[in-house]
């Protein structure tokens, strides 16, 4: 480009001198290219295993008011003018012991109660006391009629809901069984000193010392073709990183069409003028464009996840729909990002929404297991809630009280957020006379250009066919 001050006569100036190119052995020796990457890179590697070991390393140590329901159904039994209830005891025991009640959130319900709350995500496991739970019992231990026995062995159920996360499921019953295990010990004390007072003795199939069985199974089995109950942690993933990666090509085109950015393919490269523009101005056509292709891009995952790969979604209308809002709310978000900070800003998104989100997402490790800060975090982070979304349309009837409606609302907060935050900082930068290029600056670059190309006149830049690029004008610099 012609220099500030060179004589431009309408002919390509002649160029006394030129500058000399530069050898790697010399760019080798400028600190900043060494330093620069090296502390950037360190502090993201910090962070991402500070975020990603963090919330994975000690699930068990951090667990903490793991939901679980406790519906005890049994009514006790009357022995010679005794009433017993040795369902209340095993109940109370779970309630009272500092391994259950420190890791376990129990609620006491009634069994469609606890049924209602699994098919509403709200509980990761039911621990079932049956109907004639004491009198099996006494009877297993000659302590009543076989009569009075509804018949079997001494059994508690434990329903676990693998459509809530199937590690949240194992965590609730590494912890129930043990608790239960404990119970049975204890009451098979209690009555074994009762059943030898009366020198009677445990029935055959019966351990006297641990009487109970503990009999586990799926309340709701998770459908086919769902990942192991992993599909809503990958889709909802999946949709985060349209909104993020789209932001940063949207960015980068628009810029390179207003002249603020290069495009390079290949060894061809090529640099238009620079547009004077405002940066509310900017950011605005940037958001209108990731709102038009985020539907497109969302609605290629599901046509592969779906479509192709047979992934089970049977409201895939309601998931596309809501992946697709999401998108355009992370999309935003980094957009407002690169506005407000720069190139930093890419650092920044990266941050929030992938590597801070996905340490708190709860996808894999449940919230109740992840450390206290992570768990504060996932209180706003967008992976959390576009996840419940996910969850409750893919696994729950795509009802509202299973997570959905809380994922809407989030997700809707988020947009007003980053709205406000775009709108707000741009427009401030504008007032204050803070363009991304001086209209000074964009003018002499406009006459550099004329001059180069011989006085030829610069194509408009708010013609159909937008900015000159070097092969038009001017050359890349």
């Amino acid at each position: 480009m012609s220099s500030p001050g060179q004589e431009v006569d309408g002919e390509r100036s002649e160029v006394d001198s030129v500058a000399p190119r530069m050898r790697a052995a010399q760019l080798l020796r400028v600190r900043a290219i060494w330093i620069t990457p090296l502390a950037v890179a360190s502090v993201l590697v910090f962070l991402m295993t500070l975020f990603y070991i963090g919330s994975v390393v000690n699930p068990v140590g951090h667990l903490s008011g793991l939901p679980v329901a406790l519906s005890n159904e049994d009514q006790g039994a009357t022995v010679l003018g005794q009433h017993i209830d040795i369902g209340a005891q095993v109940a109370s025991g779970l309630r009272d012991s500092r391994a259950v009640s420190s890791r376990l959130s129990l609620h006491t319900v009634t069994l469609s109660q606890a049924e209602s709350q699994m098919n509403s995500n709200d509980a990761y496991a039911t621990i079932v006391i049956p109907p004639g739970f004491t009198a099996s019992l006494l009877s297993a231990y000659g302590l009543a009629p076989a009569s009075a026995s509804p018949g079997g062995k001494p059994t508690v159920r434990l329903l676990t809901n693998p459509r809530s996360g199937s590690i949240g499921v194992e965590l609730a019953s590494g912890v129930a069984e043990p608790g239960l295990h404990a119970a049975s010990l204890e009451v098979g004390r209690q009555l074994s000193e009762e059943a030898s007072k009366l020198g009677r003795t445990p029935g055959a199939g019966v351990s006297a010392a641990n009487p109970l069985t503990v009999a586990t199974s799926a309340f709701n089995p998770l459908p086919p073709n769902s990942a192991l109950g992993l599909s809503a942690f990958y889709i909802s993933l999946l949709a985060i990183m349209c909104g993020f990666l789209g932001a940063i090509l949207v960015n980068t085109t628009v810029d390179a069409a207003l002249g603020y950015g290069t495009t390079e393919i290949g060894p061809k490269w090529s640099q238009r003028m620079p547009v004077a523009i405002s940066r509310w101005h900017t950011l605005l056509s940037k958001w209108v464009v990731a709102l038009a292709i985020m539907p497109v891009l969302t609605g290629v995952l599901l046509l592969v996840a779906v479509g192709l790969l047979g992934m089970n979604a049977p409201f895939v209308g309601e998931l596309w729909l809501f992946t697709s809002f999401a998108g355009i709310v992370i999309a935003l978000g980094t957009l407002a990002l690169f506005a407000a900070l720069g190139a930093i800003g890419q650092m920044i998104a990266l941050l929030l929404f992938v590597y801070l989100a996905l340490a708190s997402s709860g996808g894999t490790i449940p919230l109740e297991a992840l450390p206290s800060a992570l768990r504060f975090v996932a209180n706003f982070e967008p992976l959390r809630q576009v996840l419940d979304a996910v969850r409750a349309i893919l696994y729950f009837g795509a009802t509202g009280d299973a997570g959905l409606t809380r994922g809407v609302v989030m997700t809707s907060i988020g947009l007003v957020f980053w709205l406000i935050v775009g709108f707000a900082v741009t427009n401030f930068y504008d007032r204050k006379g803070l363009d991304r290029a001086p209209d000074e600056l964009v003018d002499y670059v406009h006459q550099s250009a004329l001059a180069y190309t011989g006085g030829a006149r610069a194509q408009d830049p708010a013609s159909p066919g937008g900015p000159p690029s070097n092969r038009q004008g001017p050359t890349g610099t």
